[in-house]
C-alpha cells in the first residue's frame, strides 16, 4: 500500500521519573473514530474509551519507549526520538510519510514532516497522543505498586507538589531521571530499600 502516513507523538518527556513513550498510528480513511483530540484536552476516562477504539480501527499502530537509563545516558530529546523510531519500526504496513508533532525531526528512516501543534490539527497525531498517553499511564500505575512512596499512579512522574515532597523525603528511586535537576539535587538515598520494602 502506498501513500500511507503515520501520526507520531510522545508522552512523558517532561516527567521527572519513568520511561518516555511514543506511539505511531496509521488511520484508515473514514475510520469512524469520533471525538479525537489532543490527549491533553481529554479526560482520563475519555482517553481510556478512545484508545481501544483507535487500536481496533487503525490500519496499524505501535508503541515504542525509551528507558530511564537511556534518558539519562542519551538526554531526553535523543531518547524521545529513540522511542519514536522504535514505534515506527514496529508498524506494518510501513508508512510513506511520518507526521511528527513539534519542530524537530527525528531520524526514522522514512520521510518526516514536522507539524507544530500537530496534536491539535492532525487526526493521526491525535490518535498517537492518546494511545501513547494511555499506555504510559498504565505503566506508571504498575510501577506505583513497586514504588508506592512516590504517588506515581496519581502524578505519572510529573513534577507535582506531591512528587517533589516525596523526593525530598525519600530521595529518588531507580525510576527517577538523575539527569533532571530536581532528582539530582535531592541525592540518592533510599531507593533500593524502598523497592525491597514495597516487594515484601
Amino acid at each position: 500500500m502506498t501513500g500511507l502516513s503515520a501520526g507520531i507523538d510522545e508522552v512523558g518527556r517532561g516527567c521527572l521519573a519513568g520511561p518516555v513513550f511514543a506511539a505511531a498510528v496509521i488511520l484508515k480513511p473514514g475510520h469512524g473514530i469520533a471525538g479525537l483530540r489532543d490527549s491533553k484536552q481529554l479526560t482520563a476516562l475519555r482517553r481510556e474509551e478512545l484508545a481501544p477504539q483507535i487500536r481496533r480501527n487503525a490500519l496499524a499502530w505501535a508503541i515504542g519507549m525509551a528507558s530511564v537509563e537511556e534518558i539519562d545516558r542519551l538526554n531526553i530529546l535523543r531518547a524521545t526520538f529513540l522511542a519514536m523510531s522504535r514505534a515506527v519500526r514496529a508498524l506494518a504496513p510501513r508508512p510513506a510519510l511520518c507526521l511528527v508533532d513539534g519542530n524537530r525531526a527525528p531520524e526514522l528512516g522514512l520521510p518526516v514532516c514536522t507539524i507544530v501543534g500537530g496534536d491539535a490539527t492532525e487526526e493521526s497525531i491525535m490518535a498517537a497522543s492518546i494511545v501513547a498517553k494511555v499506555a504510559r499511564d498504565a505503566e506508571l500505575r504498575h510501577l506505583d505498586g513497586l514504588f508506592p512512596h512516590y504517588g506515581f499512579a496519581r502524578h505519572k512522574g510529573y513534577a507535582t507538589g506531591e512528587h517533589l515532597r516525596a523526593l525530598r523525603r525519600f530521595g529518588p528511586c531507580e525510576l527517577h531521571r538523575m539527569s533532571f535537576a530536581p532528582c539530582a539535587q535531592t541525592g540518592f538515598q533510599f531507593g533500593a530499600d524502598i523497592k525491597a520494602e514495597a516487594a515484601s
